[in-house]
């Protein structure tokens, strides 16, 4: 029990945290910057950020789909083994 609340804490503390990112590449943010318009850099940074999040957010959703089937069958095993 408490193994499983220490793990809901770290993981809520993991997506509270956060460390600011800089995702694109030397040469596309001095082409963006160079034409003085930091607005779009900025737009187009944000952009690519949320592009990099949405694969993780699916792995995390099948990884989570996946852990439930895996522990949902061993708790049928169990209750197959009671009845007998």
């Amino acid at each position: 029990m408490f193994t499983k609340l220490k793990n809901i804490v770290l993981v809520l503390l993991l997506f509270v945290v956060s460390v600011p990112a800089s995702a694109q590449c030397a040469m596309c943010r001095a082409v963006l910057e160079s034409d003085g318009n930091s607005v779009t850099a900025e737009a187009v940074n944000d952009g690519i950020v949320y592009l990099m999040v949405i694969p993780y957010i699916l792995v995390a959703v099948v990884g989570i789909v996946v852990y439930r089937i895996m522990n949902g069958n061993k708790k049928e095993d169990k209750n197959k083994k009671e009845v007998v």
